[in-house]
This record gives C-alpha cells, sequence and structure tokens, in this order.
C-alpha cells in the first residue's frame, strides 16, 4: 500500500469516527463536512435531502434533536471514501428509541463532501420488546 493510499485510508477511518461523533452530539467536529457538504437521506418510504453544513445539521436534528450513542458501528473503506453501517440509541420525549443505519461517504479535499444514509426507521421500546419476542437474531 501507497504512502498516499495509507493517509486516504488514515482520513477516512478518522472521518468516520468524527461522523459517529455527529451522530451522538448533533454537533458536527471540524473538518467533517466540505462548506457545500450534500446529504441524501432515505428514512423508510421517503427521501429528505440537505445541501451545506447547516442544512444538513437542521436535518439531522429534525429526526434526532437530542444526544444518542453508538453502541455498535462497522466501517469500511472504498475507492472514494467510507461505508459505515451503525446502530444507535437515543432518549426522546420520555421514551426509548432505537434504527440502524447505512452511511455512504465520499471525501473530498480531506472532508466528506457526499454523504447517502438509510435508515431502517425509528424504534420505540414496544417495537424493540416486539422484535425480540419474534425474532432470535444469530448476530448481534
Amino acid at each position: 500500500m501507497s504512502t498516499t493510499q495509507r493517509t486516504v485510508e488514515t482520513t477516512a477511518r478518522e472521518l468516520a469516527d468524527k461522523l459517529v461523533t455527529f451522530l451522538e452530539t448533533g454537533i458536527p467536529p471540524a473538518g467533517l463536512f466540505t462548506p457545500d457538504a450534500f446529504c441524501d437521506f432515505t428514512p423508510p418510504q421517503w427521501r429528505l435531502q440537505a445541501q451545506g453544513i447547516d442544512d444538513l445539521v437542521a436535518l439531522r436534528k429534525a429526526g434526532h434533536p437530542g444526544a444518542s450513542r453508538v453502541p455498535r458501528s462497522r466501517y469500511d473503506a472504498t475507492a472514494t471514501g467510507f461505508v459505515l453501517e451503525v446502530e444507535e440509541q437515543w432518549e426522546q420525549d420520555g421514551e426509548s428509541w432505537y434504527c440502524r443505519e447505512l452511511l455512504r461517504a465520499d471525501v473530498a479535499d480531506g472532508s466528506i463532501s457526499q454523504l447517502s444514509v438509510y435508515c431502517t426507521g425509528d424504534w420505540d421500546r414496544a417495537r424493540v420488546a416486539e422484535h425480540a419476542r419474534s425474532v432470535q437474531l444469530r448476530r448481534p
């Protein structure tokens, strides 16, 4: 692996870690997104888009206004950036919530320039319990 390839991969891994921080805090760490970053967000049976950091943060906060935690994630490098699979948990209005997301990021000039997010939808406590009673997962 060349030095350039290692640098690109290191930058992508650092950005993936920063992206998890953004998911958990709602605040993008410095350098995470390019100023004109584009996000294409696909929740179940819908599609939303955002252009620019402020618009992207507003889109995030519209769906997840508070802090969350990402107990599990998987990172895979791609030729143009990375793919990140996450499980996310948060509390909102006295309810516990859970979702799974797949995020594909393109990196330009050391920051995320394009982000596609595919979300399972938000599961409340009752849905999580129903799933646990109905399905035995082979892996967490």
